[in-house]
């Protein structure tokens, strides 16, 4: 449980930040909160041979209304987005979820840039941005770029992000109806989640509501089946058994695979029933 050496380098800005990856490539790694990547380190599953450490970018964190779309930073806390005005007044599903994950300490600490480039996909708010169709920006030496949300995760902790790129900022439209539904399954109410299911009221869908699954795939899933069914005014407890096609869960501890397809189908259901009640 003891981490491979490393050295250790805290960035002032995020100018330095890119310099130190540019300088060091995939050997090493960012760290934001630290909630993801240190255990990872403890039992030795990442060995970087450099933290940067971004945790003084204050650049980084913010929530900002652009007309259409709110700009997250990527180092806003779980905290912070839980209860900052503007998130829950325009996307209530984030600062719901937000304030639900790990307990106090992780909240205060882990934010929502860690949250999605570790590329987990037991986390709860890739989830929540696949399913709001969030936009994602990333600035390397060469300038930014956007990547959308159903593109970043490629696999188990792998995200579209380049050696050399920081995850800077997360758009998400403003929707006219904010209703939405979050429902998971876990041992505890700190722990990942065995299934998650996020329904939240979209404005350019035709059926008007995105759902997106936690983990029952290696990567958040988007369940498009559903939302095909609902734009095809199909009733909610029937669109909600198309909830695992395009899942790929696999079995562990806590879950078997038939087991994990039951409970996409009831928290779906039940995500969907809050959405649009």
């Amino acid at each position: 449980m003891i981490p491979a050496a490393f050295d250790y380098a805290r960035a002032s800005s995020l100018e330095e930040a890119l310099s130190l990856l540019a300088e060091h490539g995939d050997e090493a790694k960012l760290l934001a909160g630290g909630h993801s990547l240190l255990p990872l380190m403890k039992l030795r599953l990442a060995t970087p041979s450099v933290l940067v450490d971004l945790g003084r970018l204050e650049e980084l964190a913010y929530v900002r209304d652009e007309g259409e779309h709110l700009a997250v930073g990527a180092l806003t806390t779980h905290h912070d987005l839980s209860r900052n005005a503007l998130v829950r007044r325009h996307l209530p599903v984030l600062a719901h979820v937000a304030g639900q994950i790990g307990d106090p300490q992780v909240r205060h600490r882990g934010t929502i840039g860690g949250s999605l480039a570790h590329g987990d996909a037991a986390s709860d708010l890739p989830a929540v941005v696949l399913a709001l169709g969030g936009t994602l920006v990333a600035e390397g030496r060469g300038g930014r770029r956007e990547i959308e949300a159903s593109e970043f995760h490629e696999g188990f902790l792998e995200t579209a992000l380049g050696p050399e790129e920081v995850l800077v900022e997360i758009r998400l439209r403003k929707p006219a109806h904010t209703g939405f539904g979050f429902e998971k399954l876990t041992k505890r109410a700190q722990d990942w989640a065995i299934v998650g299911a996020v329904a939240a009221r979209r404005d350019d869908l035709p059926g008007g509501v995105g759902v997106a699954l936690v983990n029952m795939a290696p990567v958040p899933v988007r369940a498009l089946s559903v939302e095909s069914a609902l734009a095809e005014g199909v009733p909610v407890p029937e669109a909600a058994e198309q909830a695992d096609a395009e899942a790929d869960p696999s079995a562990d501890i806590n879950a078997s695979v038939a087991y994990r397809r039951h409970l996409a189908h009831v928290l779906v259901r039940r995500a969907l029933e809050k959405a649009l009640s």
